[in-house]
């Protein structure tokens, strides 16, 4: 009788990796994955609230960390434009450019410095398939792993 192509062989999954880069600065101030990906849909939008409403985020909170953001340089990194018949918008400064430009270079030399022992690590992760009770407990929220203390 011929094998059943249709039957799946059960064969562990090797977990998504995802890194993320948060810089802490002294004496309070942050830049991680989040705001470098709204400067730079700043950039692309030309406006803070389409780049919030790209990322999901009202423009309340995009204007918040953006606030944040210039206070926390010596120079703004965002712009506003004065409106017109459209209305403003707003631009990254060349200061804005260069951070993220840094941050993105500091990103990509710990991906490149870390490769082998991060699949190293990958490899020592064995994801059993979950069961239905785990994948529900996720769904409604009441279990929740929020990493290390």
């Amino acid at each position: 009788m011929p094998e059943d192509s249709a039957t799946p062989q059960t064969q562990p999954t090797r977990p998504a990796l995802k890194l993320g880069l948060r810089l802490d600065f002294t004496p309070g101030g942050r830049l991680g994955p989040g705001k470098a990906d709204l400067l730079e849909a700043i950039g692309r939008t030309g406006s803070i609230s389409a780049a919030g409403r790209a990322m999901t985020m009202s423009y309340r909170r995009a204007w918040l960390l953006v606030d944040d953001l210039n206070r926390m340089f010596r120079q703004p990194l965002v712009e506003a434009q004065p409106g017109g018949a459209k209305g403003g918008g707003a631009r990254l400064t060349a200061l804005g450019l260069e951070v993220v430009a840094h941050y993105r270079a500091i990103e990509q030399a710990i991906l490149e410095a870390g490769a082998a022992p991060i699949e190293a690590l990958r490899g020592l992760i064995e994801m059993a398939p979950r069961s239905t009770s785990a994948q529900a407990a996720d769904a409604s929220g009441t279990v929740k792993d929020e990493g290390d203390p």
